[in-house]
């Protein structure tokens, strides 16, 4: 072979290669700095009074895995599954199912797997994980109390992920629904856009949340022609303070995925089949209060679904301030807290 010849031939493989190589840069380095905590969605759960946590129970799943929850144990009537936010745990959840206690429902709060004292934090084997280890522990759980009325309540991503339930099979599980400032989905109407003014202090704390876009936009690419081998790895990471052992720092693509609803958020409210509610804060630092109601009642077309919102309050005050627990406990149907 020629010199010119060989020449276009390594031409032509350096080219072959380009893509690859852009890919390849795309998954590995394209992850950044994770945002600064975001002290008005984290202060509420430090502050607050952690008398009585229960200790850990285990169930185990499909797998064999043996996953972590709390049992606030009170009437046979009536149960609730709490649900806790992303980055977040069973613990989180204290202070409302203390009150749901009270009010004479028995409570019952997972760590969803790759949360709490699920280890490894962060990541699942697939997605859909979640919703199986849902239906394991319902299977679990519902042996006790067979003829309860059974609630689902989340918070957060675990409201985003209460909708999901609702919208599948395992949904018939359960006779009601509360939504707490529910993730829908990243471009939800919802979803507060992130101020990138990094020189104005406010701005720094504004993100919950930062996503690896480049990483992800690699791993999309995979997936369009069948790779998941890479899915473990960390898309997005989540402004909470560093050296919490409770706390996960970031997600992988599965757990990012799996969550949150489905994909069309709107066809999952479409779908609920069960009376369900929805209260979010005033205040709330990560989500648009007022588009909720437009979502769904208006986008979705359930006016049904009572959106109720709750002045002067944040995020976090969903599951720790008085007032927000009290409208929960109202919410599920029984009378409110001692």
């Amino acid at each position: 072979m020629n010199r010119p010849a060989k020449i276009a031939l390594g031409v032509c493989f350096c080219m072959a290669l380009l893509p690859v190589a852009i890919l390849a840069c795309l998954v590995i380095f394209g992850t950044s700095e994770p945002p600064q905590p975001l002290s008005s969605v984290t202060n509420p759960f430090a502050a607050m009074d952690y008398t009585g946590l229960p200790s850990i129970d285990r169930y185990q799943a499909r797998d064999g895995a043996a996953l972590s929850y709390r049992t606030y144990s009170a009437g046979e009537k009536q149960v609730a599954v709490l649900i806790h936010g992303s980055a977040g745990s069973s613990s989180n959840m204290h202070a409302l199912a203390v009150a749901l206690q009270r009010a004479g429902i028995t409570v019952y709060v997972p760590d969803l797997r790759g949360h709490g004292a699920n280890l490894p934090h962060g990541n699942i084997d697939y997605t859909g994980q979640l919703d199986d280890d849902m239906a394991d522990f319902l299977t679990t759980a519902n042996s006790k109390y067979p003829h309860a009325k059974w609630t689902l309540i989340g918070f957060s991503s675990g409201g985003g992920f209460a909708l999901r339930i609702a919208a599948s099979p395992i949904g018939l599980a359960f006779d009601n629904y509360i939504l707490l400032s529910p993730f829908l989905r990243y471009d939800a109407p919802t979803v507060r856009a992130e101020r990138t003014n990094a020189d104005v202090p406010a701005a720094k704390e504004q993100a919950w949340s930062r996503a690896y876009t480049p990483r992800i936009i690699g791993l999309l690419l995979l997936n369009a022609i069948r790779i998941h081998r890479l899915d473990g790895l960390p898309v997005i990471a989540f402004a909470v303070p560093p050296n919490v052992p409770s706390v996960t720092t970031t997600y992988s693509w599965r757990m990012l995925q799996n969550f949150q609803p489905h994909d069309n958020f709107t066809a999952d409210i479409r779908s609920v089949s069960k009376p369900m509610t929805v209260l979010v804060g005033g205040d709330d630092q990560v989500f648009i209060p007022a588009e909720f109601e437009q979502v769904f009642h208006v986008d979705a077309g359930r006016e049904d679904i009572p959106v109720t919102i709750l002045p002067g309050l944040g995020h976090s005050d969903m599951i720790t301030s008085p007032l927000a627990i009290q409208a929960v406990v109202l919410a599920s149907g029984n009378r409110s807290p001692r």
